[in-house]
């Protein structure tokens, strides 16, 4: 992670930092959204040049790293970033504004469908970044659930009885996460990704 000047990590996420659309973006589960670095040569092997994918920030995130994916990332891992301390609330959800960014008319589905999601912190404690500061992991209460595992399970294994019962109940995942494993059990039916991917 790299920034030119010292930021504030408040409850919500990076102060003055603000999300277009809070109804479905923000909010303390979505406080932080970190996307790979690693990522952007692959997209741009699969889509071709974007001027978007020229630095950090395409995919919506402010925090970018290297080294750093969501095989590498699980449920409720901690880490230190300058002050403050965060951890892993679930993967990122990639809706239509990726398909007008990216002039690709079917970029969110190609996120999802990938794997290369990213995913979103909650601030356990606010502090200061500073231009030198690093991403540190502290902790890891959850090391089998993986960012790419939870991805699996919601968008590719999608009635896994025996797996969504573990996310329905599992510690630290965000609840509407939870809430989406819950209502499958229940129903035996998927959601509609339609309006999210698409618009409407």
């Amino acid at each position: 992670m790299s920034v030119d000047r010292p930021l504030t990590v408040g409850a919500t996420g990076l102060v003055g930092d603000a999300q277009g659309d809070t109804r479905n973006h923000g909010g303390p589960e979505k406080a932080l959204h970190h996307y790979p670095l690693d990522h952007y040569s692959v997209w741009t092997a699969e889509i071709g040049h974007r001027d978007v994918l020229a630095k950090p920030g395409a995919f919506g995130e402010n925090l970018s790293t290297l080294g750093l994916v969501e095989d590498d990332v699980a449920i409720g891992d901690v880490f230190t970033l300058g002050s403050a301390i965060i951890e892993v609330s679930q993967g990122r959800q990639p809706c239509w504004k990726l398909n007008e960014r990216f002039a690709q008319p079917d970029m969110a589905k190609r996120v999802q469908a990938s794997g290369r999601t990213g995913w979103y912190y909650r601030v356990l404690q606010p502090g200061e970044v500073a231009p030198d500061s690093r991403l540190e992991r502290i902790d890891r209460p959850a090391p089998a659930w993986t960012i790419s595992r939870v991805w699996r399970v919601f968008y590719i294994d999608v009635l896994n009885r025996a797996e969504l019962e573990v996310l329905a109940e599992l510690p630290r995942l965000a609840e509407g996460w939870k809430r989406y494993a819950r209502r499958r059990l229940e129903t035996g039916a998927v959601e509609d990704w339609t309006s999210r991917l698409a618009g409407s």
